[in-house]
């Protein structure tokens, strides 16, 4: 077994044993801005594609639409805008309080999640690969994400917004300690 996953699913699922603790590290602050934008843009195209739809088929006069949707097409774009800005607004917060990392000497440990958790411990003998990345905005923004895999996906990790030389470390330092480990077993 590559990794142990324990969840908590909302309304139901297995307990957490009781001495599971929270990873040790929060991500960058910066990551609230990164997510904040990536949320941005999602929903703005969102709006645009509902904005668009509702002028099309409100101008195109289908004689197939109910009378009832053809007189509440323009609320469609709204609906979207506001649902975008409370996500744009709330998400990207609740997301830093609750996305946490720690790496110690023999485990990857990291917990993501908004209403459902997940607590993910990597062991660092299982670990294949450490990638680290940038997209445009962390690289904007000083951030960086690294990704632990091992040969099950479900035992691979992701930790995201972290800045960029904490990123390159962390990397570096797991994949140094898991050849390490590898060689020794050998």
């Amino acid at each position: 077994m590559t990794s142990v996953r324990r969840t908590r699913e909302t309304g139901g699922g297995p307990p957490l044993p009781s001495r599971l603790r929270p990873p040790a590290h929060r991500v960058s602050p910066r990551a609230v801005a990164h997510w904040a934008i990536e949320y941005l843009l999602l929903w703005g195209l969102a709006f645009g594609l509902a904005w668009g739809v509702s002028v099309w088929l409100g101008g195109a006069g289908w004689a197939h639409l109910p009378g009832w949707l053809d007189s509440r097409l323009g609320w469609v774009p709204v609906l979207v805008g506001v649902a975008g800005a409370l996500m744009t607004l709330v998400a990207p917060v609740w997301r830093y309080r609750v996305h946490r990392w720690e790496v110690s000497s023999d485990v990857v440990y990291t917990r993501t999640g908004w209403f459902s958790r997940e607590w993910l411990l990597v062991p660092v003998s299982r670990i294949q690969t450490v990638d680290s990345r940038q997209g445009l905005i962390e690289r904007a923004l000083g951030l960086a994400t690294i990704e632990v895999n091992t040969a099950s996906h479900a035992g691979s990790s992701e930790v995201s917004g972290l800045p960029v030389a904490v990123a390159t470390r962390l990397a570096e330092d797991l994949a140094h300690r898991a050849h390490a480990l590898r060689d020794d077993a050998t």
